[in-house]
């Protein structure tokens, strides 16, 4: 065979087509779309509204009910750069969670790790594997990767919460388990709380992120009070004049993040303080617990106030500011990209040019 004459356009053809019928695809015409100079995310930079979000929720409420099968009433954000994928980005579910007073929903287990975190309301739990977790306003709860768990409305209340899950990454990891428990409840526990009674007393948070320790285990602790997570905040507050200060929620045995997939992060911004912007590997998604203020993400403003819920995807420009002060909830995938190696961050000098506003669904 020679290598030393150019071939025809006919030969290249059929080379081309027999290349796609053996399913085989030529690197040197793809190059570009696989190793691009940074992270190219398909989702997109979003906002999902309280007003939207709660005005849904309480049609959920009136018009579907909860029970086997269905297993939970959650509305999942879908970010619209993904195709339809019911995604908040392309590794991490988001989604908000309501129950009626009185209501059970059912228990169950799977494979993808869990975390809630409490928008509103009181008098629910969240019983994992025989430990009922009361829920307030503010509190992370956690359902661990195949344990089981099951959600029960007080009487007179019920409840809104936002669920972040690492579902789009074991799913990417061909690794999706799940299993109804044999009845519709666990055996009902004697006391609650036995988790936070047990790890209550050790230290549970980080100032800043977790950097360092790395743990394929989840946090014994299985609910982390708002109460604990404020004062917390405010003694960093008292000690900083960061525009910013921020804690994560850490395994109280070993100070790795709260799951091996997901880290939950605090931050409280200053009254009239604007932070600088930062791109770092990973998507984050934030939950506007308090306050109002606004957040430009790769030069668009997105006006936030309580309730509100938005995604920043891997490798955007993100920087907050907050005339009032704010509290915001981050939900990431950094465990994941730490332990491959893949984290990485860049801090910029210069805040960026806002070149456009967001304006949400039903604004």
């Amino acid at each position: 065979m020679t290598y030393d004459s150019a071939p025809t356009d006919d030969e290249l053809d059929e080379f081309y087509a027999d290349l796609r019928w053996a399913d085989l695809y030529p690197l040197w015409t793809i190059t570009d779309e696989l190793l691009t100079p940074t992270p190219q995310p398909k989702a997109q930079p979003w906002l999902w509204s309280h007003k939207t979000l709660r005005e849904l929720a309480d049609r959920a409420l009136r018009l579907i009910p909860v029970e086997r099968g269905g297993e939970r009433r959650v509305l999942s954000l879908g970010n619209p750069g993904l195709a339809g994928t019911p995604y908040a980005a392309g590794t991490l579910w988001g989604a908000v969670q309501c129950l009626r007073p009185g209501e059970l929903a059912p228990a169950h287990r799977h494979s993808p790790g869990a975390i809630r975190f409490v928008l509103e309301g009181d008098g629910v739990w969240t019983t994992v594997n025989g430990d009922a977790c009361d829920m307030r306003a503010g509190d992370l709860v956690l359902t661990p990767s195949w344990n089981w768990h099951e959600h029960t409305g007080g009487a007179e209340s019920g409840m809104l919460w936002f669920d972040g899950l690492d579902l789009p990454i074991v799913q990417a990891l061909d690794a999706i388990f799940f299993e109804p428990y044999p009845e519709l409840r666990q055996p009902a526990p004697e006391i609650h709380n036995v988790s936070l009674t047990t790890y209550g007393d050790r230290e549970r948070f980080v100032t800043g992120a977790v950097t360092d320790a790395l743990h394929p285990g989840h946090s014994p602790l299985l609910i982390y009070p708002w109460t604990d997570t404020d004062a917390r905040l405010g003694a960093i507050a008292a000690q900083s004049d960061e525009p910013m200060v921020s804690l994560e929620y850490v395994n109280p045995l070993n100070g790795a993040s709260v799951l091996p997939t997901l880290s939950c992060a605090m931050h409280r911004i200053r009254p009239a303080a604007h932070t600088h912007p930062v791109r770092r590997t990973g998507n984050t998604i934030f939950v506007v617990f308090a306050g109002s203020g606004s957040s430009v993400v790769d030069g668009i403003r997105y006006d936030w106030s309580a309730g509100d819920i938005f995604v920043v995807p891997s490798w955007s420009a993100a920087e907050h500011r907050s005339d009032e002060g704010a509290d915001l909830f981050a939900l990431s995938d950094t465990p994941v990209l730490r332990a491959l190696g893949l984290h990485r961050e860049q801090h910029l000098d210069e805040p960026q040019p806002v070149t456009g506003t967001f304006t949400p669904r039903g604004a």
